[in-house]
Formats: C-alpha cells, sequence, structure tokens
C-alpha cells in the first residue's frame, strides 16, 4: 500500500531515532555525574598495578601486583536484590535529624563522625578515669555496666568451691539429678514469663500435654498491607505458639528454636487456618512446613514414625467428591471393602478449650489434639532434644495446666559420652615462639561447648594447625550464672585454647571481642595476619593460607566477603538509630562470619583504642570495615580483597568458609574434606 502524500518519507522512523537519541543523552548525563564517585570505589576496591587508596593516595607498593586475582567488576549485583529489600522496609524509617546537617568531603562522600565521647580500652583503670555521669552514650553505658558486673562474676568464679555446683563436675562425670516429670499452672507460667524450665531437656517418648483455650480474633493493623490493599490493612488474627528452645547464649540473642509450633486459627497470606513448623538457629529460620488442611504424600520418605506429616481437616475451598450410585453398588458387587472416611475439622477453635499433645518420637515429634492425631515434624540436624532445656507458650491462648512426663533424669552433658571428648588430643599445643602466619580468633559463647568441641575436632585438626604455622584461640565473655561460668573456666584450663574476656556477654558488646583478638594477636604472638570468624564457622585453613600467599606480604590486607555502599536499617528489630550511625550508608567492610587483616591494621586499632580514640560500633564487622578505611586514609593503602566463598549465609561449593553450621554439620564437611571435596552439608 502506497503511503499517503501528506505523511512525510521516514517520520515514522524519524520519531523513533529522536526518542533513542533523548535516552542516550541522558544516560551520559547520569554516567558523568556519578562516574567520579563510581571510579574513586573502584580504584580503592581495586587489586591492580596500583593500590588507591580512599584518599587517593597511590601506595608505594605498585610494583609486582598479582593481576590474575578476581577484582570487584561483578560485586554486590547479587546484593542489589538484598538492598531492594533493605530500602522497601525503610519507607517508613524515621527521618534524618537536620538540625545538624552532615558535611561532605570534597569527593562528595559523607565523612565519618568520631563519637563526642571515645570509649577507650575495657580496662579497670581506663573506666576508673572516666566521668561515667556525662555524656556516654548507649553502648558505652552497656559496656561500662558489663564490665562492672563481669569484674564481680569473674570475683565469684574464683570463690567457688568444685563441690559446691553439680556442674563443676563435668570432668568426673557425675550425673546430675532430674525429675522425670514435671506440671505446671497456666498461673504460674504467667509468672515465668510463659517459660517452663525442663532441667536436663527432652529424650525420646518424652510428651508435652497442653491444655489451653484460644482467644477469640481481634483486629491488628499490618502496614505491609496497607499499600497491597490501598489503606486496609486491618486483619483478624488469633495465633499462638509453642517452642521448645535451648539456653540463650548471650544477652541481646534470642535463643535457639528447636521446635516452633504455630497454629494459626484465621490464618495468614492463605487466609486458611494453617498450622506451620519449624527451627531457628543462631537467629536463622529453616524452611517452614506448613499444614493447611490438605493431606501429606505418604511417601515412605515423607513418613515420621509411619505417620503423615501433614493430616486431611474440612476446607471450605474444597468439596469431597462422592462417588455415584452406580459406582458404589460396583465395588459392593465385586467385594471390594468400603472403609468409611472421617474429615475432621480443624483442631483449634476459637473460645474453645482444647487438650494438645507433643511427644517426641524416634524420627520426629508428633502432635495430637483430643486424641486425634494432626501433624508430625521430622528432627532436624543440630537441634537435639536434650537441648530443649525450656518450653515457651505465648501469643492468643488462655493457658490452664501443662503436663510433661517421660524426661530423662540426668542430662548428656554430665555423661560418660561427654567426659570421653575431654581427651589430651583435642588439647591445645603451646603458643610456638617464632613467628606465625595466621593468627585464627573464634568468637564463642559460654554454653556453647558443643560448637567448641566441633571446631576442635575437625578444622583446628589440619595440618597447618597442628604444625604450628597457625594458632586458634576461642574468645569467650562472661555468663550470668556462676555455674556456667565455673565449667568455662574447667574448660579453659583443660583445653587451654579459651580466652577469657572478664565482661558480661552481649550481643551488641562482640565488638569488644574483635578489639580483645586484635590485642592478643599483636601482643602475645607474631603473626603475620589476624582472622576473626565465629565458633559455628567452618574454615577451609589450607585454602585460605593460599589466598593470602596470593597477595603482596608488603601489602596492608584486608580480606573476605565485602559489601559496598549497604545502608543501615532505620526500623524493625535491626533498627540502627541516626544517634548511632548519622551517615546514610556504612564503609566497605567484610561480612563477620570469616574476614582476615594484616597485623599492621591490628596495631593501628590496638594504638587508638589504647589512646581512647577508637569508634565503636555495636555490628563488629562494621566497625572493623570503618577502623580499615581510616587506615587506609590516614596510613597507607589497603589492598581490599573479596571473594563470595567466605560465605555469609550457610555454605556454597568449594567454599573457603562456611557459616551457620552446626556441631553435626562440621564433622559432615570435615570427613568430606578428608575425601578431597569440597561439599557442602546442608541438612539442617
Amino acid at each position: 500500500m502506497k503511503r499517503p502524500k501528506s505523511e512525510p518519507p521516514g517520520s515514522r522512523k524519524f520519531k523513533w531515532s529522536h526518542l533513542l537519541l533523548g535516552i542516550g543523552v541522558l544516560y551520559l548525563v547520569f554516567i558523568a555525574y556519578k562516574f567520579p564517585e563510581f571510579l574513586e570505589i573502584a580504584a580503592m576496591l581495586s587489586g591492580g598495578d596500583t593500590d588507591v587508596g580512599m584518599d587517593g593516595a597511590i601506595g608505594k607498593e605498585s610494583e609486582g601486583a598479582d593481576l590474575s586475582k578476581p577484582i570487584f567488576n561483578s560485586i554486590y549485583f547479587k546484593d542489589a536484590f538484598h538492598r531492594k529489600l533493605e530500602d522497601n522496609r525503610n519507607q517508613d524509617a524515621p527521618l534524618m535529624p537536620s538540625k545538624e546537617p552532615l558535611e561532605e568531603r570534597k569527593n562528595g562522600s559523607p565523612p565519618i563522625k568520631p563519637l563526642q565521647h571515645r570509649y577507650g580500652r575495657i580496662t579497670g583503670e581506663i573506666m576508673k578515669r572516666r566521668n561515667r555521669t556525662t555524656g556516654l552514650s548507649v553502648l558505652e553505658r552497656m559496656a561500662d555496666e558489663a564490665w562492672t558486673l563481669g569484674l564481680k562474676a569473674w570475683e565469684e568464679v574464683d570463690k567457688v568451691d568444685d563441690k559446691e555446683t553439680g556442674e563443676s563436675t563435668l570432668i568426673e562425670g557425675k550425673p546430675e539429678s532430674c525429675p522425670s516429670w514435671i506440671s505446671m499452672s497456666g498461673e504460674d507460667l504467667l509468672k515465668g514469663d510463659r517459660l517452663m524450665f525442663l532441667p536436663c531437656g527432652l529424650a525420646a517418648g518424652s510428651s508435652i500435654t497442653v491444655v489451653g483455650t484460644p482467644h477469640y480474633a481481634h483486629q491488628e493493623y499490618v502496614p505491609q498491607l496497607a499499600k497491597l490493599r490501598k489503606g486496609d490493612a486491618l486483619v483478624m488474627v488469633s495465633q499462638f505458639m509453642v517452642e521448645l528452645q535451648g539456653l540463650k547464649a548471650v544477652d541481646g540473642e534470642e535463643p535457639p528454636k528447636i521446635l516452633h509450633l504455630n497454629p494459626r486459627l484465621r490464618g495468614d497470606w492463605s487466609k486458611r487456618p494453617v498450622i506451620e513448623h519449624n527451627t531457628c538457629y543462631r537467629m536463622q529460620w529453616g524452611k517452614a512446613q506448613r499444614c493447611d488442611g490438605l493431606p501429606s504424600q505418604n511417601d515412605e520418605d515423607m513418613l515420621v514414625d509411619g505417620f503423615g506429616r501433614c493430616e486431611k481437616w474440612m476446607r471450605n475451598d474444597i468439596v469431597d467428591s462422592k462417588e455415584s450410585k452406580t459406582t458404589s453398588w460396583f465395588k459392593r458387587f465385586i467385594g471390594r471393602e468400603q472403609k468409611p472416611e472421617v474429615t475432621w475439622p480443624f483442631p483449634f477453635v476459637e473460645g474453645k478449650l482444647f487438650i494438645m499433645t507433643l511427644r517426641a518420637g524416634i524420627d520426629g515429634y508428633h502432635m495430637s489434639v483430643g486424641g486425634r492425631h494432626v501433624t508430625s515434624f521430622p528432627y532436624r540436624t543440630g537441634f537435639t532434644l536434650e537441648d530443649a532445656t525450656g518450653l515457651a507458650i505465648k501469643g492468643d491462648m488462655d493457658v490452664h495446666s501443662i503436663y510433661v512426663t517421660s524426661l530423662p533424669t540426668s542430662h548428656p552433658s554430665f555423661s560418660p559420652q561427654r567426659v570421653l571428648e575431654m581427651s589430651d588430643q583435642w588439647k591445645a599445643r603451646p603458643i610456638p615462639e617464632g613467628k606465625i602466619k595466621l593468627f585464627i580468633g573464634v568468637l564463642s559463647a559460654t554454653n556453647h561447648f558443643a560448637e567448641r568441641m566441633a571446631v576442635r575436632k575437625t578444622w583446628m585438626q589440619s595440618s597447618a594447625i597442628k604444625f604450628s604455622n597457625v594458632v586458634v584461640r576461642f574468645f569467650v565473655a562472661l555468663n550470668p550464672r556462676k555455674e556456667v561460668n565455673a565449667v568455662l573456666k574447667k574448660e579453659a584450663a583443660y583445653f587451654g585454647d579459651i580466652v577469657i574476656l572478664p565482661f558480661m556477654d552481649r550481643y551488641e558488646l562482640v565488638v569488644l571481642k574483635t578489639i580483645a583478638i586484635c590485642e592478643f594477636g599483636v601482643q602475645n604472638l607474631t603473626a603475620a595476619y589476624i582472622m576473626k570468624c565465629d565458633d559455628d564457622t567452618f574454615v577451609r585453613v589450607d585454602t585460605v593460607l593460599k589466598e593470602i600467599e596470593g597477595i603482596s606480604p608488603n601489602k596492608s590486607l584486608y580480606m573476605g566477603n565485602l559489601n559496598l555502599l549497604h545502608r543501615p536499617l532505620r526500623n524493625g528489630k535491626w533498627a540502627v538509630t541516626y544517634e548511632e550511625w548519622p551517615e546514610e550508608a556504612y564503609p566497605p567492610y567484610a561480612n563477620g562470619p570469616g574476614y582476615i587483616i594484616s597485623i599492621d591494621i591490628a596495631n593501628y586499632v590496638i594504638s587508638r583504642h589504647g589512646n581512647r580514640r577508637l569508634r565503636l560500633f555495636k555490628m563488629e564487622d562494621v566497625s572493623m570495615g570503618m577502623w580499615v578505611e581510616q587506615f587506609n586514609s590516614s596510613m597507607r593503602a589497603v589492598q581490599y580483597s573479596h571473594n563470595w566463598k567466605f560465605c555469609q549465609y550457610g555454605c556454597m561449593e568449594n567454599y573457603f568458609t562456611a557459616h551457620y553450621q552446626s556441631p553435626r554439620q562440621m564433622i559432615c564437611l570435615w570427613d568430606k574434606l578428608a575425601r578431597g571435596r569440597a561439599q557442602c552439608c546442608n541438612f539442617r
């Protein structure tokens, strides 16, 4: 068809070309505006011929750089999704105070302001010199209190006689006597903050019976639904939780949830009644098992002690199909047995009393209500029955009574099995007099004996550690219970690999343990590098040493899984206030489960700490990133070395370090490594 004369030739093509040209111009303007800032960050993180510091200075050790190492071209693309989630969470965050606007550097990045009152070395002399009545920050007051309580606790530990506590019979293996059954009324449960203590945990065959009445549903406002439902964010809620909990390691960190059972009578996003089962370790939730009224598969692999994981109950959206009269007559004619099928309603009803029994079987937990089996949940590796020393019941329910029967009369922690672990082969070797390549400081807690034993039996048996090229020590603060501290003191004296820090352990004060690791590596050793990790981190020591050897020894090193331009959360559970961190973004920092610094950076940290000029922040990995940035800008250029294989969440193939590994996973990883395979054991 011919083009009309009124339409000039090439007009459609002309419009598209102008549109593309306009987009290209806008893109070039954006690049021109952002390119200097991007160039500065890329230069700081590059591992090329020249080490450019954050202040723009070029390091002297520019010759002989290793160009074969991966640089940071593809870093943080994977974290873009996480940052977007953080952006969504921060949409309702409090606005930044405008009274004291932040000054900007010449290069456009905001400065790091030191706190008005810098916190110095955590020692008695410095704390006595400080005026404790004026100007202390929340973190400083918390550290002050932890130090004071820790000194008192340490004095009590020195006074404790081994015969005063049953837990001090750890080496002798004398059992602690526990009751075989416990009962509690609802009133007593409320007085104990809805927590029931199980002194020796549970065992196979133990059962928990709860008599209660669910509350009637009430309205709750859910801000996340306001945007989805255009302002309608009110929902009807009736739910309660029954949890088997382990011992809390430190204040501020939730205890591990060995079993989380959550019936939701009005449902959740599915809008149907549901029962959810899960576990939580180190505040990391596992994959939930949800029962929503549909029967689970009866495959042999899906059964738990012969029971299905989810039983069927009545649902309004599913109508059972009835057989036709012809089909029913034919089945009777051929003699096929017809079993009557009964579908029960959801076992929990608002305002009606129920009797729920939770039984520990061979392969998992089994929940029944009114004598009828409802759900089963298989045990997960890393969560053992004997660790379930607490029963927590909370939510929209009135508890009338609780009965716990068939309990173990002694705890496995005091059994011969634990005594056998106190063997000479797991003792640490003396600190070598000569130089060593790497010092590894492992953060731990008083009651993490199983985690420490797993480390001793696995990667602490690496050849580099056994032949004194690498030294490992655990760093543990004190517990409010003097009996626990007494057992820790015995363990430290026996194995010789624990550094006890005399302050009360708190989740917010982990940064003090990091400083202690640097101080130990500087003053007690002659290590070239210092590594910090957690007691649930599995380290491939030989591989980490090879990575370090790939960097010039003349360079200052900061190695790990680095984060760039991460922003603090301003609301929610992990909220950071503007008083705690006034800047809009964190400095580049390596994730806390495993990172490495050179000894000159550790010396810088200890020096500023001794002069009371070291700024502290409650997130220890961010604090280290801040200190490295200050060292990089004021002392000498730092080689930032990034690798995803310093795993932050779990494990990956050919990992350098694997995080959130239970003691049994540690043993599994070590067995696979002994067969020459750096493969994961993801079966939590």
